[in-house]
C-alpha cells in the first residue's frame, strides 16, 4: 500500500483562472487550503525553491536533471528526492528521455499560488 494519498480534486490546479480570491481579500476555504498546502510546503525548502526557479526559468521551458545536479553541493540521490517532492506536489512534470529526466514547471499551479498570494486590494463596490 502506498503512503502517498490521492490528490484532492476540489481545485483545478491546471486552470488559468485563479482558484480563489487572494488571501488578503477573503479567507481561503479549508478544501482549497488542503489542495494548495503541499505545493507551498514543497517550496518551503531552499533547495527545492532553487530547483523550481531553475526549472521555471530554463530556456525552452524545461531542464535536464543533468544540468540541475551540478548546481548544488548535494548528491544525485538527494537532488532526485527534492525533484520527486516537487513532482508529488504537482509543481513540475517529468519526462524520461534515455538515461536523463527532463523537468517542466506546471504553469497552472504556479498561477494559482501567485494569485492566492497577491496583495492587490479588493475592488471597491460600485456606487
Amino acid at each position: 500500500m502506498s503512503k502517498q494519498q490521492a490528490p484532492l480534486a476540489l481545485v483545478d490546479l491546471n486552470a488559468d483562472a485563479p482558484c480563489c480570491p487572494p488571501l488578503a481579500q477573503r479567507r481561503v476555504p479549508a478544501e482549497t487550503a488542503a489542495v494548495l498546502a503541499p505545493a507551498f510546503k514543497a517550496l518551503g525548502d531552499p533547495v527545492r525553491l532553487q530547483l523550481m526557479s531553475m526549472i521555471a526559468s530554463a530556456e525552452g521551458g524545461e531542464a535536464c536533471v543533468c544540468d540541475l545536479t551540478p548546481a548544488f553541493d548535494l548528491t544525485g540521490p538527494t537532488i532526485s528526492h527534492h525533484l520527486k517532492t516537487l513532482r508529488e506536489a504537482g509543481l513540475v512534470d517529468a519526462e524520461r528521455r534515455g538515461t536523463w529526466v527532463y523537468y517542466r514547471a506546471r504553469p497552472g499551479i504556479l498561477r494559482q499560488l501567485a494569485a492566492l498570494l497577491s496583495v492587490e486590494p479588493a475592488p471597491l463596490p460600485k456606487a
